[in-house]
């Protein structure tokens, strides 16, 4: 073998490596030290290290092992360089010194869910701990993040930043919560990932390569969850509903990049061992006996599938499953998905009547799926006027040129009539 083979081999060991457990490194090292930032600079020293001797040396038998004795070493530097000598650095070399050199894979204990929760922690702002977790479990870098999050990266590196060092200051400690504590903490940590998906689902224009990365790495968090989590039901509640978003992610553009709504999507182009995956999760999650919000949202998106492949919607089912997520939530995006599933039963006139009030909610008023969807009932219910106004507020708040084409295309159909 070449030395350009021996490095190229390097490279996708020390890729499969990064993807397989750079969290698990990351959190086992930061558990104890509680400083996530030096933990990270640390293992990206051994990955460095790696990438210099494995070319040459070739690719140890346990790599993870390899690159966790490297790191250790650089913690252990780090601690002995710095000049305060409190107690917390104390501990920090305590625990350094203290990590089996010897230790394979296997008997690394997995400290990934702790690290979730730790960035999902109260002090942590809300808005920062979706990104914290893509770098610190997945490392992702801050200009990948911003740009999926649409943000400068010099803004997002300093976000994170802050955010490692509020765990640091405040000693966030790295571990499960207890029973009392963990509904709010588990909320907080799928609530996170549930929003790393979404803003990947978004996809500008059908070709954002960030946005589809960034969709793909919450898919593996929301695995991760599960994973972590099997006996919490909204854990695998999540999954699975990525999962069926995820199943049709090739279908949403025609093949000459076209937007095509769900109504009219070919189920043949669906990835049906995502939706196989999705079913099992979902039966899995029902099967613990504790209904939420992520388990009603997988029902009814289960319920579509069924429908497209059998040529049969449950719509009565739909409403039902809309009627106890509206319950349970009280959203106002979610009574904008029961209209219009109850206009399947009852007509475009029942659906309108029963849509949330836009004047009464200011969010409504800046969400493009509501006046798309009420454009689309007005359409039905022969409300031409009343419609293309609708259409025109869509189609200006619209940012995907595609689904804009889209609107427009339903806007001069129905001026046509």
């Amino acid at each position: 073998m070449t030395m350009q083979e021996h490095g190229a081999q390097a490279r996708r060991t020390a890729d499969a490596v990064a993807r397989r457990s750079y969290g698990k490194l990351v959190a086992y090292l930061a558990a104890a030290t509680r400083d996530v930032a030096a933990a990270e600079d640390a293992l990206s020293e051994a990955f460095a290290a790696a990438l210099a001797e494995w070319p040459s040396k070739g690719c140890p038998a346990n790599p993870e092992a390899w690159l966790l004795t490297v790191a250790r070493r650089r913690l252990i530097d780090g601690a002995r360089h710095r000049r305060v000598a409190d107690a917390a650095e104390d501990d920090v070399r305590r625990f350094v010194e203290s990590l089996d050199e010897t230790a394979d894979d296997a008997a690394i204990p997995d400290q990934r869910l702790a690290l979730l929760f730790a960035c999902a922690h109260p002090a942590i702002d809300e808005t920062i701990r979706a990104p914290l977790m893509l770098q610190t479990v997945l490392g992702l870098d801050a200009d990948a993040i911003a740009s999926a999050f649409l943000t400068s990266p010099a803004a997002m590196a300093k976000r994170l930043v802050r955010a490692k060092q509020k765990i640091r200051e405040a000693g966030i400690p790295f571990r499960v919560p207890e029973r009392s504590e963990m509904p709010a903490r588990r909320d907080a940590v799928l609530g996170a990932i549930y929003a790393a998906f979404a803003e990947g689902w978004t996809d500008p224009e059908g070709a954002d390569a960030a946005r589809r990365d960034l969709a793909e790495e919450a898919t593996f968090l929301a695995r991760l969850a599960a994973e972590l989590m099997p006996n919490e039901a909204e854990a695998l509640g999540l999954f699975a509903l990525v999962l069926y978003a995820e199943s049709r992610r090739a279908a949403r553009r025609d093949s000459r990049g076209e937007f095509v709504p769900l109504a009219e999507q070919n189920p043949a182009a669906w990835d049906a061992a995502m939706i196989a995956e999705a079913e099992t999760v979902l039966r899995q999650a029902s099967a613990l006996g504790a209904i939420g919000r992520y388990q009603l949202e997988a029902a009814v998106q289960s319920a579509h599938a069924e429908g497209k492949r059998s040529g049969s919607t449950n719509a009565e089912a739909i409403v039902a499953l809309y009627d106890a997520l509206h319950a349970l939530t009280e959203s106002p995006v979610v009574a904008l998905n029961r209209a219009l599933a109850l206009a399947e039963l009852h007509g475009a006139d029942a659906a309108l009547a029963a849509m949330p009030d836009a004047a009464r909610d200011a969010r409504l008023g800046r969400y493009q799926p509501y006046w798309a969807a009420r454009a689309e009932l007005l359409s039905r219910a022969g409300r031409s006027t009343e419609a293309h106004q609708a259409y025109e507020i869509a189609i200006g708040l619209e940012r995907d040129e595609a689904v804009r084409r889209f609107l427009q295309k339903r806007q001069a159909a129905l001026d046509a009539r």
